[in-house]
């Protein structure tokens, strides 16, 4: 990605620091951050005490959760690019990250976690709310750091935003002994060496490598660019349009890759894999060049990984080398940044002639439209998305929960920007939504933000309404409320002949529910989501009937602070087209 730079400024606070908990406070304020989300406890109140010395120069939101804090940070890494920070206590706290960590992590967002820990001298006794986090998040961070010396405190974190920020971002994290936070520190030094002889960013594509691909972009008759979240990372997405305008090559998106290209384009073949349009993925299975910039090949967008892409070379290019060649083998691997890579290119590259080839894929989007049933009676969930997104032309920044609803916004949400989609691709962790919300808004206060979600993802960190509230944060919320874990419920329709293993998220003994998916949905739904919104001061609407969406949608959008419009949808509507898991795109579910 394109490197930020994580020198300190010299811009410092009022007063001169004095404690490690002052010192690395001041660290942020000189690495730029401007938005933290921290929840307090015994072993950070040190750290606290100095943040209320900068509220002049860093906004501290106080989140219900700490897993709500770190969902949130990613929401402001992902919109604005920049390292998203969170703070928790030591024990319970520190590990109520853990999920964030590792949902950070497959999804290459920068991060820099800070937690408190008991004092160094009880550390390893069972002390009162210790854990070990350095050992607990070995695998699931980027890297991680157990601060000994408050002499350190500067160096680490000055290395944590360069190891977050730079190459594949990720997580990283900071453990800060209590007594280390107490500890006096005489004018430290902000600007000192940074200490990394293991960390060495890929270089610039080499000019074999650049030949290579442009030979074999000019000898193909049928390319096509599948493009992931690594474009959005590096800040390539102008770079790739570019690409794409001169090439006429089309182009597939992953979860993560869309609003890389504009949805409206002619040649945006919209999202692949699993939940993808037909039309990309019968595209892929049938291209003789296969352009991969910054994707790992996940399995929801393979399938089956030794037919994928099967019939075409492979030019795969992204930041880590350990991507290249672990699940598809490269013909061309190509281990640098993506829009490094576009540049090199860009001047050299020369128009295809692939008129054929458009009218082969024009051909199999008319075969296979993306289509929805046009129900009166009841309220489709593509509708709803539809139509929030016609009626605000993409201007807007999108979160989504996990399951059915977070794959209908991903087909039917007209993405026009880089950076405008939050979602948890990698991990897909329920109850993401809400809080990267949070996370979005308090970084575009005067943006548009809304959270698509499912009932289920949506009660999972529903406490965050307080702090949208408390904080005067106006986030948008669209439930579409099936009273069912929908996306499982799916997978037991299509494959298990429609045994409900306890995906019935009412009450068991409501007299419309059988257990086996018959019946309507009840006249009163649990939990009431009008009423917890109006008990946290949010305004809500419940809606039932199509003719009611239109303008509810009007009426949250146009509401000066947070809303949550409550929809009612049929539980037995499926996410389509599907390729179920493990196979290709020859089994793909149309209806």
């Amino acid at each position: 990605m394109a490197t930020i730079d994580m020198k300190p400024t010299a811009t410092s606070t009022s007063q001169q620091p004095r404690t490690g908990a002052d010192v690395l406070v001041e660290s942020l304020v000189r690495h730029g951050v401007e938005v933290l989300f921290a929840y307090p406890g015994g072993a950070s109140m040190p750290m606290h005490q100095a943040l209320t010395r900068v509220r002049d120069k860093i906004r501290t939101i106080l989140p219900r959760h700490e897993q709500g804090g770190i969902f949130a940070a990613e929401g402001y890494a992902r919109v604005t690019g920049k390292p998203g920070v969170v703070m928790a206590t030591s024990g319970p706290g520190a590990l109520n990250l853990v999920t964030g960590l590792a949902d950070a992590k497959l999804d290459s967002l920068p991060i820099v976690a800070i937690t408190g820990q008991v004092p160094t001298k009880v550390i390893g006794t069972d002390a009162f709310q210790e854990t070990p986090m350095v050992e607990v998040c070995r695998a699931i961070t980027k890297h991680h750091y157990l601060v000994q010396n408050a002499k350190d405190i500067a160096r680490i974190v000055k290395e944590a935003f360069h190891l977050a920020g730079t190459g594949r971002p990720g997580p990283v994290l900071i453990d800060m002994p209590k007594d280390i936070q107490n500890t006096l520190v005489p004018n430290p030094d902000y600007d000192v060496a940074m200490d990394l002889p293991g960390y060495r960013l890929p270089p610039p594509p080499s000019e074999d490598q650049i030949r290579a691909a442009l030979a074999a972009i000019k000898a193909s008759k049928k390319p096509i660019i599948y493009c992931g979240g690594g474009v959005v990372a590096s800040n390539a997405a102008q770079e790739l349009l570019e690409f794409v305008q001169k090439t006429k090559i089309p182009v597939a998106m992953t979860l993560q890759g869309l609003g890389s290209l504009p949805s409206d384009h002619y040649l945006s073949l919209g999202m692949l894999g699993m939940h993808g349009t037909v039309y990309s993925n019968v595209a892929i299975s049938e291209a003789d060049l296969l352009l991969a910039l910054g994707v790992r090949f996940d399995d929801r967008v393979t399938g089956k990984l030794s037919e994928f892409a099967k019939h075409g070379r492979i030019i795969h290019v992204d930041i880590d080398s350990s991507e290249i060649n672990k699940n598809k083998t490269a013909h061309i691997p190509i281990n640098t940044d993506v829009k490094q890579f576009l540049n090199a290119v860009n001047p050299r590259v020369e128009p295809g002639d692939y008129r054929d080839w458009h009218a082969h894929v024009d051909a199999l989007r008319e075969a296979d439209p993306m289509t929805y049933d046009q129900r009166d009676d009841a309220i489709m969930p593509q509708y709803v998305i539809d139509m929030f997104s016609q009626l605000t032309g993409g201007d807007f920044l999108m979160t989504t929960g996990v399951g059915q609803h977070q794959m209908w916004a991903a087909q039917w949400t007209k993405f026009l920007k880089p950076r405008t989609w939050v979602t948890s691709g990698g991990l897909g962790s329920m109850g993401f939504g809400l809080p990267a919300a949070m996370g979005v808004q308090a970084a575009f206060p005067d943006k548009l933000v809304v959270d698509i979600d499912g009932d289920g993802s949506f009660v999972m960190n529903i406490q965050e309404l307080a702090t949208l509230t408390c904080e005067s944060l106006p986030v948008k919320m669209i439930v579409l409320n099936n009273q069912h874990l929908g996306m499982v419920v799916q997978w037991e329709d299509r494959f298990h002949g429609g045994n409900r293993g306890h995906t019935y998220l009412g009450p068991i003994d409501h007299p419309e529910y059988t257990g086996h998916g018959e019946g309507d949905l009840p006249e009163v739904t649990y939990p009431d989501f009008v009423t917890i919104a109006k008990g946290f001061g949010i305004a809500a609407r419940q809606v039932r009937k199509k003719a009611d969406v239109i303008p509810a949608l009007q009426e949250m959008i146009a509401h000066p602070g947070a809303y949550v419009l409550d929809i009612m949808i049929p539980y037995q509507e499926h996410v389509l087209p599907m390729i179920p898991a493990g196979q290709t795109v020859k089994e793909i579910i149309k209806s």
